[in-house]
């Protein structure tokens, strides 16, 4: 099969040289388009097994066409008969986007609704690029935040560590509150999951603890809908740490709905002055009811950072990553030069 790699419209790159040539070692044949790697450190010269093509020849030749995130396809019907593997959660009409896909009779493979399952944990891009995002995150507050993450003792006097707060404990809190704690920071965390506080005292954060949530085993690793009691509970015991907090994290996603609002704009208002919020769940409306998606503002000296996007700010390692993901994606679903059946459960669960 002739795969077909895209110059996205960011800094990552679906394809890294390492994974090429476990493609060719395949039998595999493999275009990568002009520059697609040059922000991630990979330049044309790296691919040496690969022919280095334009567009339009990618189009022609290629059967299979991957991307990074799908607002590389311009027009749909450019890529008509193809079979495409992309991210394609930021589409945000995702009725229309299906119907284009059907008239140009495509086969999208949408990699970001991998399931949360063992067998398909190596495909899985939403969770490696979590861990850069989590990462990260703390990285930007580190940045933005007017003091110093540890505790500091000098002759001119000593200072107090900084206080993290995390909402959400999945695979980016988890690593958010990891590389605050590496950073010598207080770090509490909250998150519905009973399964979560754990991990979080094994990390040596403190768990916020707010009894009667609902929680569902095949939800896949995300939080689900919680009911308005649970809500008001953990509102009010999340606030008091909020008002204390130096940086705060969020990460909170309900799997095919809106983010939930975890901060108010009362609460943001209560913060101490130079603290910051980084919104990780920005794309989906965020959990701050200030936040803006791909935006830093200032509300009465708080900053709120609206980035659903931090990997890409990490584009060589999270390259590496995702173009693992993509390898094992493509390794999983086709056999003897053919696609696998349909009905396989990680296949139907991504197919668009």
């Amino acid at each position: 099969m002739h795969f077909g790699f895209i110059n996205d419209n960011e800094a990552r790159v679906s394809i890294t040289p390492s994974t090429l040539d476990k493609l060719i070692n395949l039998n595999h044949k493999v275009s990568v388009e002009k520059n697609a790697g040059h922000l991630s450190g990979f330049s044309d010269s790296d691919y040496k097994k690969a022919k280095i093509a334009s567009r339009k020849e990618l189009i022609k030749n290629c059967d299979v066409l991957i991307s990074v995130n799908s607002s590389s396809y311009n027009s749909f019907s450019d890529y008509e008969g193809k079979i495409l593997i992309s991210n394609f959660s930021l589409d945000s009409n995702k009725e229309k986007l299906k119907e284009e896909i059907d008239k140009n009779n495509i086969s999208a493979y949408d990699l970001s609704m991998i399931p949360r399952t063992t067998i398909a944990q190596s495909m899985d891009i939403l969770s490696s690029m979590a861990g850069l995002s989590g990462y990260k995150a703390i990285i930007k507050a580190a940045e933005l935040l007017p003091k110093i993450f540890p505790m500091t003792i000098t002759a001119a006097g000593s200072i107090k560590p900084v206080k993290v707060v995390v909402l959400g404990a999945g695979v980016a809190g988890l690593q958010a509150i990891a590389t605050a704690k590496r950073l010598g920071a207080i770090v509490e965390a909250s998150d519905p999951r009973q399964a979560a506080k754990e991990e979080v005292l094994s990390l040596g954060a403190k768990f916020i603890e707010v009894e009667g949530a609902v929680e569902d085993k095949s939800a896949g690793g995300y939080a689900v809908k919680q009911s308005k009691e649970y809500l008001v509970r953990q509102k009010e015991e999340v606030s008091k740490r909020l008002m204390q907090a130096d940086v705060v994290i969020t990460t909170a996603q309900v799997f095919g709905s809106k983010s939930p609002i975890l901060i108010s704009k009362d609460v943001v208002e209560k913060m101490n002055s130079g603290s910051v919020i980084i919104d990780l769940a920005s794309s989906t409306g965020g959990n701050c009811e200030l936040t803006q998606d791909s935006k830093i503002i200032d509300h009465n000296g708080i900053k709120i950072v609206g980035n659903s996007y931090l990997a890409s700010e990490l584009s060589h390692d999270a390259s590496n990553l995702f173009s693992n993901n993509v390898f094992n994606f493509i390794n999983y679903i086709i056999k003897d030069n053919e696609l696998i059946s349909e009905n396989d459960n990680i296949l139907k669960s991504c197919k668009i």
